[in-house]
């Protein structure tokens, strides 16, 4: 049965067999201990937990370790680059947004992609995803690094703003507002691990202009 701490000296308490804090960092003491019941405990504490301060220091826990141990966020950026100059090609990279159960549904996606030496794939979630699964980056990025930690990955983690999508109702009634609105959003995404940003301002295109400069005048 999985625990949800209640106070950060019971968060502390439930980790301190497997991890200790110290002052450069985390140190992991007992691998197994961790992967068989304290990262459990820890990401169900982030995810479940009534204390938003409590909450994000589980999270920030998880990500340190998950650094610790070599399940670093990562992006794709330099694959695609060398897909784009001929060096690597014949694959594609699957992209895998999850609604629900996302800490279990993403440690069966490491465990099959361990098994059949799987390369490159991408966990990702959509900005009205983030809203109506309830799922913020922070929440959403720990999960993913819990599940890495849980299956014993180690490797780059590609995880994924999709479709970070422009309202084009707001946007007509309140341009600044709505561009601040994915300006705010991108910020939270990357300070959460989210290193793939995919902006989406395709909404904006207006098919009523005539020439395709002033169609897709807002969408550049």
């Amino acid at each position: 049965m999985c625990r949800v701490a209640s106070s950060s000296t019971e968060l502390r308490s439930m980790i301190s067999e497997a991890l200790s804090i110290e002052e450069g960092g985390i140190r992991v003491k007992d691998q197994q201990l961790l992967r068989d019941r304290v990262i459990d405990d820890l990401i169900y504490t982030a995810v479940f937990g009534e204390d938003d301060a409590l909450k994000e220091e589980a999270r920030s826990l998880i990500r340190s370790i998950a650094n610790a141990l070599g399940a670093i966020p990562a992006s794709i950026h330099d694959l695609y680059m060398a897909m784009g100059r001929g060096e690597t090609k014949n694959f594609t990279t699957p992209a895998i947004n999850i609604r629900c159960l996302t800490y279990d549904t993403a440690c069966r996606i490491f465990r099959v992609a361990m098994r059949n030496n799987v390369g490159a794939f991408i966990f990702e979630i959509a900005k009205s995803e983030i809203g109506y699964t309830y799922q913020r980056p922070s929440e959403y990025a720990s999960s993913v690094l819990a599940a890495a930690i849980k299956e014993g990955y180690t490797g780059p983690v590609f995880i994924q703003g999709d479709h970070f999508q422009f309202s084009a109702s707001s946007y007509k009634s309140d341009p600044d507002g709505e561009l601040k609105k994915i300006q705010d959003l991108t910020k939270e995404a990357i300070e959460a691990g989210f290193y793939n940003i995919d902006i989406d301002p395709s909404t904006l295109v207006d098919y009523s202009k005539e020439s395709l400069l002033e169609q897709q005048k807002e969408n550049y």
